[in-house]
């Protein structure tokens, strides 16, 4: 029998209510040995990631390792944006044995979380292979993730994937969550965003706008 089409969404799709964000180790001892993507795009993309999660109000947790005694402080491209969360400091390198961040897990509540961070195969791995585990989707950022070469987060990519998380980037991420145009409560800051941090994306919407008043919102 024929499916019939309906104007509904998949299920897989992110929304702003159905998953929890978790930002890991964006610090500079971890950043000096990234080579994997250019510091600049890295913190690039970490930033349009960050202003995704403030637009639409995501559950997000912010996490990082030894932030007095060795790996220095999260980017102010995270923390400037979602000023009002607290940083949740661990020793230990898997982001899921530390429990006051699995306390925050539980306590937001969500099945489906999304990672980015630093690095790729380990910080990145640790979390989504034990979330998995553990009965959740994992979902990670692989654009605003990074390792100490190309090798490192392509396998730690293809290890992840070969257990069930699913890929995907930081520009996706906000169009994902916005999605239609004609939601006009959170349009101007998602293209706002994009202008400032979507690359070759943002600088078409800057063109379109400038030229001919363009907006997405319109047929």
């Amino acid at each position: 029998m024929m499916p019939k089409a309906t104007p509904v969404p998949s299920k897989s799709l992110l929304n702003p209510d159905n998953h929890t964000l978790v930002m890991i180790d964006f610090q500079p001892q971890m950043a000096f040995a990234t080579r994997s993507i250019d510091p600049t795009l890295l913190r690039n993309n970490a930033a349009l990631v960050s202003e995704a999660a403030k637009i639409f109000a995501v559950s997000t947790i912010l996490t990082t390792v030894a932030e007095k005694s060795f790996s220095g402080p999260m980017f102010s491209e995270i923390t400037d944006v979602l000023s009002d969360l607290s940083l949740f400091d661990r020793t230990s390198m898997n982001t899921w044995e530390d429990s006051a961040v699995i306390d925050e897990v539980n306590r937001i509540g969500k099945p489906r979380i999304i990672f980015a961070g630093l690095w790729t195969s380990v910080c990145i791995v640790g979390p989504v292979l034990s979330a998995i585990d553990q009965g959740f989707e994992a979902y990670f950022i692989a654009d605003a993730c990074g390792d100490v070469s190309n090798e490192a987060h392509d396998h730690a990519v293809q290890r992840m994937i070969q257990q069930g998380a699913i890929p995907l980037t930081s520009v996706q991420y906000i169009l994902e969550l916005q999605r239609d145009w004609a939601r006009t409560e959170t349009y101007e800051a998602t293209t706002g965003a994009a202008q400032k941090l979507a690359g070759a994306y943002g600088i078409g919407i800057t063109y379109a706008k400038a030229m001919f008043n363009a907006s997405e919102g319109s047929h």
